[in-house]
């Protein structure tokens, strides 16, 4: 083999020199760096007494501004939301007409630094959000005889050798080939402690290796790996824009109503018009448009340190504020992997018989009871068959064409429609059946048990304290398995024998809401859908039932749906908070300005303080709740 440390590779371009950082400041803010520089010339020529062409520098510079905001209130009014813009624009108008054009540009300058500021902040709170989107390996370094040369992770083949070197993130999914290695899954699982691994092991893509060079067998291309699937995930959940500042909006009309009032009436009152303007320009919306955006942010890179991706601000408040809680079954509240405790041939059959063809079928399933019966036949020792055809129905079973044989395996109304004698198995509470017929004749039935995960109770018991007690299972299992699975577990509420479209109705049905859904695995991808808060469980590749989540669970842990209400819950908490302290430092700010002791370029640099103090704030979503979480 050949040495880690002598691979053929194509020498590294050379780095390219960064931008000093004041530079890319003043190109990225360049509205900030235009204001200032305007006022340094209008400052000048007030300076070399020529007020005037100060004057009309300033005010000229601050009305095109506010031309700017006009703009964008049409265009948010003719896409059907009412902002806040409306408070700039006057503010910045009010301040020119009376002369004040000092403030006007302070005005200008702070409505410039809010929004430099918020992006700021938001840089800051998707800082595990965009790590993770820049970790993704672009390249691979394939054992090509005895070298190794750089390719492209696109063009890694199933089967490939692969080499990984120390502190290298792993860039597909494979099997390791080395003799031990241990692995950084923190990215992935959220877990701190590196897992050691040895020969046969799988190897997810993402997770960082050690101080140690391992060699890797892919066994899936670059596209269907699990770390590439994620970082689509999160590209998504980044771009996402829908709704952030829509809980900012409700309070956009009362505010500026209020505000203008009060500006109006102290202009009223003192017959002063500049009263008008000093009150206006305490009322702009920094606090409203920087408050909620920045509180969502900080929860979803919050949450996705947890190994939970939501894909949009306002899935916060659907979660935040749900009232119902429905879980599926198979893989969500069991741990999904179901032991086969008894083979029950009919006459014909033996059980050696009945288990090949079942698990010979099973191979082209999704569902996870196949690993299941793949895996008891592979214990028994079973040579599996050869397969011509496979078809999957979603949710009732596989029909297969095994060695010239008519193989139907699922549940016992499909079944059924291939031999209508099949009988209904006598199963335990807890139990589930898997019922076969080969050549349109009963052949028997397989029954396993698929035991609660560990902690499942106790998850139930956290989401019952965050006042979610209303919680249901549906399931396409038969009504003994689903009764016994939700007597151990404590749930009152239970639908059995569900089809996808059963799930569908009964989430519609339910008056309670929101309602969240729990779930994973394709045939949970039209509920997911449906519900107000679809949740996938374990992100297992690019599943239907991720591509329909609201949120995606990147680890396959049923405490991680507790987690994320309540990283919810202290979100939308945060943001509401945020956005109060904003609207009331302001209105007392503006209250003592209506009476004259505040003047507009006094009231623009404090202004300035009440957006400041709205964003950090707002930025404490960001930070680890102080409880109600699982320990990591």
């Amino acid at each position: 083999m050949a040495d880690p440390h002598s691979e053929r590779t194509a020498a590294p371009p050379a780095p390219r020199r960064p931008r000093p950082r004041l530079l890319v400041l003043a190109t990225r803010y360049w509205i900030i760096s235009l204001t200032l520089l305007v006022g340094v010339v209008a400052a000048l020529l007030a300076l070399s007494g020529q007020l005037q062409a100060a004057t009309w520098l300033a005010g000229g510079y601050s009305i095109a501004v506010a031309l700017g905001y006009t703009v964008r209130m049409v265009r948010s009014i003719a896409a059907g939301a009412f902002g806040v813009d409306l408070l700039a624009i006057v503010a910045i108008s009010a301040t020119v007409l009376v002369g004040e054009v000092a403030a006007s540009l302070i005005v200008v300058l702070m409505l410039s630094g809010g929004d430099a500021l918020e992006d700021y902040a938001g840089r800051r709170a998707r800082r595990e959000l965009d790590a993770l989107l820049q970790r993704d390996p672009r390249l691979a370094h394939r054992f090509d005889g005895d070298a190794v040369v750089d390719i492209p992770i696109g063009e890694v083949a199933v089967g490939d050798l692969l080499l990984v070197r120390p502190s290298e993130v792993v860039p597909v999914d494979g099997v390791l080939t080395s003799p031990a290695g241990t692995f950084d899954q923190s990215s992935i699982t959220g877990e701190s402690i590196p897992v050691e691994k040895t020969e046969g092991e799988a190897v997810l893509s993402g997770v960082v290796n050690g101080t140690e060079a391992v060699r890797l067998r892919a066994t899936a291309l670059a596209a269907d790996s699990q770390y590439q699937q994620i970082v689509a995930l999160v590209a998504a959940a980044a771009r996402s824009k829908a709704k952030l500042v829509r809980l900012a909006d409700r309070y956009a009309v009362p505010f500026t109503a209020f505000s203008l009032l009060l500006g109006a009436a102290a202009w009223f009152v003192s017959g002063d018009p500049v009263r008008f303007a000093e009150v206006l320009v305490l009322a702009t919306p920094c606090p409203l448009l920087i408050a909620a955006p920045v509180a969502f942010i900080g929860g979803m890179s919050r949450a996705a340190r947890s190994g939970i991706i939501v894909r949009g601000g306002g899935v916060f408040e659907s979660l935040a504020t749900a009232k119902t809680m429905v879980f599926d079954k198979t893989g969500t509240l069991t741990a999904g992997h179901p032991e086969l405790r008894e083979l029950r041939p009919s006459s014909g059959f033996d059980a050696d018989e009945l288990l090949t063809l079942a698990a010979s079928a099973e191979q082209f399933s999704s569902h996870v009871l196949a690993s299941s019966v793949i895996r008891a036949a592979e214990e028994r020792e079973l040579v599996l068959r050869p397969v011509d055809s496979a078809e999957e129905r979603a949710t009732d079973g596989v029909l297969a064409r095994v060695g010239g044989h008519s193989v139907a395996v699922g549940k016992l109304s499909f079944v059924r429609s291939f031999a209508p004698d099949a009988p209904r198995e006598h199963i335990k509470s807890g139990e589930l059946a898997v019922y076969v017929a080969v050549d349109r004749a009963y052949a028997g039935a397989l029954i396993a048990r698929d035991s609660p995960r560990t902690n499942a109770v106790e998850t139930l018991r956290r989401l019952d304290a965050l006042g979610l007690s209303d919680i249901e299972l549906l399931t396409g299992d038969a009504e003994e398995t689903a009764a016994g699975i939700a007597s151990e577990l404590g749930i009152d509420r239970f639908q059995a024998e569900c089809l996808p479209a059963d799930k569908v109705a009964r989430v519609a049905s339910i008056r309670e809401r929101p309602v969240v859904m729990v779930g994973d695995g394709v045939n949970d991808a039209p509920v997911l859908a449906s519900a107000d808060v679809g949740v996938a469980m374990g992100a297992k590749g690019a599943t239907a039932a991720s591509e329909s989540a609201d949120v995606v669970l990147l680890v396959d842990d049923i405490g991680r749906v507790a987690d994320a209400v309540s990283i919810a819950r202290r979100t939308v908490t945060v943001a509401l908070q945020s956005i109060w302290l904003g609207i009331a430092a302001s209105v007392v700010l503006m209250i003592v300005a209506a009476f004259g002791f505040i003047p507009a370029i006094v009231g623009a640099l404090l202004q300035e303080a009440v957006d400041l103090a709205a964003i950090l704030a707002a930025l404490r979503s960001a930070r680890v709740s102080g409880g109600g979480e699982v320990a990591r």
